[in-house]
């Protein structure tokens, strides 16, 4: 009798899930990981809007061949990261995104460091786009949503 494989969704977020067991870590990637993502936006954006536009665009496509509920909620949160960045007047993308993600990423070492792991995204670069699914795999199993 043959086994169901395993999605590669579940397998990376088992993989990540390994280094993020604290409830105090936990937390703080639920608050720093959607600053970092949009800081990271941010900073693109500083660069031209239609590059933040390209790479969530790609980012989408990644999300898209792990979990469809997934990347439509990316989808969602990445449209209105990208509405509040439209909105942000200009001179404040850069400055605003610099500290935003220097002061999340502080708060995710600060997590780390209460975890007693190092970040796993120091293994597999992957990782870094596997954040943000933790975060809302966080909100999806509260609600009871399938992913």
């Amino acid at each position: 009798m043959e086994t169901a494989k395993q999605r590669q969704i579940d397998i990376l977020l088992a993989k990540y899930t390994e280094s993020h067991l604290n409830p105090v870590n936990e937390a703080i990637h639920c608050v720093c990981v959607p600053a970092i993502v949009f800081s990271f936006l941010g900073l693109i954006w500083a660069v031209h809007p239609l590059a933040a536009l390209a790479a969530t665009v790609i980012s989408l496509l990644y999300y898209f061949s792990l979990s469809v509920p997934f990347a439509f909620a990316m989808l969602i949160m990445s449209s209105i990261m990208l509405w509040l960045l439209q909105i942000t007047p200009p001179a404040a993308v850069l400055p605003g995104s610099i500290i935003v993600f220097v002061v999340a990423w502080i708060g995710q070492f600060i997590g780390h460091k209460i975890e007693g792991k190092k970040p796993s995204f120091l293994d597999d670069l992957r990782f870094l786009l596997i954040g943000p699914l933790f975060v809302l795999g966080v909100l999806f199993r509260r609600f009871h949503i399938a992913y």
